[in-house]
């Protein structure tokens, strides 16, 4: 070792494997103890060089290092580490432990209320769900305070003073890395800086690190990727994120799903699906979820007078257009697309599918509107495709269901709200007045109408699909098959960041982790068994409305009544589908087409938008409406067929 250049402090605390090869190490200087593996391994890299495994050019300090690991050119030193099999670091600044570390384990981020009173602390399993009640639900102290000891306990218990480098571990040409815990397949290159975090990569959802990122006092989950000078500060990231380009995010959550580009986000909760792709995008002291901001989006926490101390709610499926502005506190419904600039505190939560629109400083509601929409559709469609976690270990339990008892309890408080304004103002009101907002009396009536179709397709589903689950050959047996399997459905539902649930399931959670029933591992597996019978309590929800619908019990339902709401499903399917066909077809319409054949005429021009878009009749999305509702329509025949039998 001597001859090779290498130097210790004191050789007799440095052991080495049996089949270790000197020839491997060369220019290293050890202190403290330090074992070394056996160097077997060649490492290709791109452009078609070898290297062999081994150490060189590098001041190791208190490591245990596994075979087949590669250190080269390691500019100050690696202390306190714990290196994997097959891990390979080149040209780093200075790796290191200093004192006893938790690895960004317990750390507080104040997330939404950039005044504190809402810090959450950040552990490895953290989700959604569960950050969503420790945010939200403060009011609920004991149940708050039982759970910050049991993540501090957790974060306790994998403190040390020695980090963890895991196997096949990629760490290329980086600035400094301090009391950071790397997980497996983790691939590092060029990032400029990384100081107390833990980063959850394994060998099925690796996690990558890019050119010029900057984390401090972090938890990064599985499959996630950091890339191009992007900066975390104080944040817990989830499974499947991507941050690129520049992104800054302060003193946030973000779960499953969600991309940062460009813009900025400061102490929010961004929910699985939170997407942002815009320069001048702001997101700040919110709660998000299913939400696309569109560029030059902002929102305002600060009114000048006690401090940055307010926040607001986009429920799930929220858009922002381009430039649009919201002055917090306020909530915007599910589904719901803004547009322009609202000032006034806006609470639409209890009329979904909803535009907001700023007309002359006013914000103006259309009811419903997002429910005909082509895009609404869409984003239904492809956020399960968008899936980006390869991990089988899922934090969050997702729901991507557009029709829920969820939203389907706010449509019905929808159609309450517009009958109430209807029936204060009169029918023949120009416009309505509605929590700082307005409402034309043509949008409250046709958004009436849109949550009517939207409750009678939702409570066909629900109808048809328990049908189908059963055999029956009397009505007493249908009856029967009909009959709820558990209590748990009625009442509230509510949306926990991803988890569409029953209010009564959340709350009896709450209560065990109060009463000391529950470890952070027996919280996860509640939220992944609410999850896993959604339809079950869902059916328990949807039959007391449709007990509402026919003006009886189950026991006393007959035929018709069924007859009836399947009908009634048909044509509703069949409207709203008609309705976002019409919708995508304006996207082949004339004003589509401008700009297409620029230096011909108007045949080249259909030609020209033809050939780069298609024709309307063969676009997938077209032909999907086309044979869903013909599906849909045979689906219902089916069961009507069978009910005529009884």
């Amino acid at each position: 070792m001597q001859q090779q250049g290498c130097s210790a402090e004191d050789w007799t605390q440095i052991q080495v494997s049996e089949q270790f090869d000197p020839q491997y190490v060369e220019d290293a200087h050890f202190s403290g103890p330090v074992t070394i593996g056996a160097f077997h391994r060649e490492f290709d890299l791109p452009g078609g060089l070898k290297i062999h495994s081994g150490i060189a050019h590098a001041r190791i300090h208190n490591c245990e290092i596994a075979d087949d690991v590669h250190l080269w050119n390691i500019h100050n030193y690696i202390a306190n580490y714990r290196i994997g099999r097959g891990t390979c670091i080149e040209n780093v600044n200075a790796i290191l432990v200093e004192g006893k570390s938790t690895f960004g384990n317990g750390v507080r981020v104040p997330v939404m209320n950039e005044g504190g009173g809402r810090e959450i602390p950040i552990f490895d399993h953290l989700s959604a769900h569960l950050a969503y009640i420790l945010t939200l639900y403060r009011h609920r102290t004991e149940m708050v305070q039982v759970m910050e000891k049991m993540i501090d306990d957790y974060a306790q218990s994998i403190a040390s003073d020695m980090g963890e480098i895991g196997e096949e571990v990629r760490i290329l040409n980086c600035g400094s890395i301090k009391n950071v815990r790397i997980g497996d397949y983790t691939q590092i290159g060029g990032t400029s800086r990384l100081k107390n975090g833990t980063i959850n990569s394994n060998a099925a959802a690796p996690v990558k690190l890019g050119s010029g990122v900057k984390c401090t006092d972090f938890i990064i989950s599985s499959g996630v990727e950091i890339l191009d000078s992007t900066i975390v500060d104080k944040c817990f990231v989830g499974q499947g994120c991507t941050f690129d380009k520049h992104y800054s995010a302060g003193e946030s959550l973000f779960f499953s799903n969600c991309q940062g580009m460009h813009g900025e986000a400061c102490a929010i909760f961004a929910g699985p699906y939170t997407v942002t792709h815009h320069k001048s995008t702001l997101l700040i002291a919110g709660m998000f979820s299913f939400l696309n901001a569109g560029s030059g989006s902002n929102q305002s926490n600060h009114m000048y007078k006690l401090g940055p101390i307010h926040q607001g709610i986009a429920e799930r499926g929220a858009k922002t257009t381009s430039d649009s502005y919201l002055l917090w506190p306020s909530k915007i419904g599910a589904f719901s697309l803004v547009m322009g600039r609202h000032t006034h505190h806006a609470d639409t939560s209890s009329l979904p599918f909803s535009y907001l629109i700023e007309n002359n400083s006013e914000t103006y509601i259309v009811p419903a509107a997002n429910l005909r929409t082509v895009g609404t559709i869409r984003d239904a469609q492809k956020w399960p495709k968008r899936d980006n976690r390869k991990d089988p270990n899922k934090l969050d339990q997702i729901n991507f269901n557009l029709l829920s008892p969820y939203t389907v309890q706010k449509m019905v408080q929808g159609v309450e709200v517009l009958d109430d304004l209807k029936a204060i103002s009169g029918a023949n009101t120009d416009e309505y007045g509605y929590k700082n907002c307005k409402i034309r009396n043509s949008s409250l009536n046709h958004g009436r109408e849109l949550y009517r179709i939207g409750i009678v397709k939702f409570l066909g589903n629900s109808l048809i699909s328990r049908i189908e689950q059963h055999t029956f050959s009397t009505l007493a047996e249908l009856r029967q098959a009909l009959k709820p399997d558990t209590e748990i459905g009625s009442g509230e539902w509510i949306d926990l960041a991803g988890l569409i649930a029953p209010k009564s399931a959340v709350s009896a959670l709450m209560d065990d982790i109060e009463n000391g029933k529950m470890t952070l591992e027996s919280v996860q597996q509640r939220f992944v068994d609410i999850h896993t019978n959604y339809y079950i309590y869902e059916w328990t929800w949807a039959l007391q409305l449709l007990e509402k619908e026919w003006g009886c019990s189950v026991d006393e339902v007959n035929v018709s009544h069924l007859q009836k709401t399947i009908q009634d499903w048909q044509q509703a399917v069949v409207r709203l589908d008609k309705m976002v066909y019409e919708d995508a077809k304006k996207e082949f319409d004339l004003n589509s087409q401008t700009g297409f054949g620029v230096d011909g005429d108007a045949s080249q021009q259909k030609a020209d938008f033809e050939s780069v878009r298609g024709k309307f009749e063969s676009n997938p999305f077209v032909l999907a409406v086309n044979e869903h509702i013909a599906r849909k329509t045979t689906l219902g025949q089916n069961i009507l067929t069978r009910l005529q039998q009884l």
